[in-house]
């Protein structure tokens, strides 16, 4: 079944269920919604779990991306789905290494992720995929995990830094794991790696139509002598272009704001407030 024939029947209400089944190269424009990865505000997440994640739905983010911190729901995942009904996000992923999806701790890990609706359990890293060999091991690993929450249908990915980009167009880490995985596999671009890389985030997108699911904005990556503005909209990356080719190529349903490199003068709420509503003044105008 084309994406083109499934996608428009799904409202946005229901968008965070849209079956990976229907990613496919023939890709029909998308209207994503906005995210944060909590790890852009971890220390407040960690002093202040169910308050910061008021602040964040005040702000004007529609869901959060967890990153390891459920506060004081850490095993009560009804109670933390709960909550974020009444607050009024959903969890439009979690970055989850792999040692929680081997077979021992499979079980446990779905059930909690089940229990809060969240579908997109991504790999932040893998020290093997620093090179294509190591890329290819990563690749089995993912399809492998893949076959296995497929059947509760849930989906796997890997989010990138710079190593995953490093090397010739088509030859990367990055396309080893695209090639060498399935197309129910997240190819969950971290824009701000991608481009201290040197690369195009919008070419990887196109090389893999209907897979950038989630997304990772992000205008200034820590890297050593990386001197790009950290706020979204005062940087020099056209997130016009950008967000035209998540929607039209990627199948792309979330927009994941992470903030790694903060102004001197804001604190990391403040940063990744700035960065949402740089990103919203941009979105607006594309209308």
């Amino acid at each position: 079944m084309k994406l083109s024939n499934t996608i428009k029947a799904i409202s946005m209400a229901a968008i965070t269920s849209v079956s990976m089944a229907t990613f496919a190269a023939d890709v029909a424009p998308t209207s994503p919604q906005l995210s944060v990865q909590l790890w852009s505000v971890k220390d407040a997440v960690a002093a202040d779990f169910e308050g910061t994640l008021k602040q964040l739905k005040a702000m004007g983010f529609d869901g959060v991306e967890f990153a390891g911190n459920f506060g004081g729901y850490e095993k009560d995942p009804k109670g933390l789905k709960a909550f974020l009904e009444k607050t009024g996000l959903k969890a439009s992923g979690a970055h989850v290494h792999f040692d929680k999806l081997s077979p021992e701790n499979f079980d446990a890990t779905v059930a909690f992720y089940q229990a809060i609706d969240c579908k997109y359990l991504i790999i932040p890293m893998d020290n093997r995929a620093a090179t294509p060999e190591g890329a290819k091991q990563v690749a089995a690993d993912l399809d492998a995990v893949q076959k296995k929450l497929a059947a509760h249908g849930m989906h796997t990915g890997y989010h990138n830094h710079t190593v995953e980009m490093l090397g010739e167009m088509g030859k990367t880490p990055w396309d080893v794991i695209g090639t060498n995985t399935k197309s129910d596999v997240i190819m969950q671009q971290d824009v701000g790696w991608t481009e201290v890389a040197g690369k195009d985030p919008i070419a990887f997108i196109k090389a893999y139509p209907g897979r950038t699911i989630t997304t990772h904005y992000k205008a200034s990556a820590p890297a050593e002598g990386n001197t790009e503005h950290p706020i979204i909209g005062q940087d020099t990356t056209d997130w016009k272009a950008l967000i035209e080719a998540n929607k039209t190529y990627g199948g792309t349903l979330w927009l994941v704001v992470e903030q790694e490199s903060y102004p001197k003068d804001m604190s990391p709420m403040q940063s990744v407030e700035a960065s949402l509503k740089g990103l919203q003044k941009v979105i607006a105008d594309m209308k």
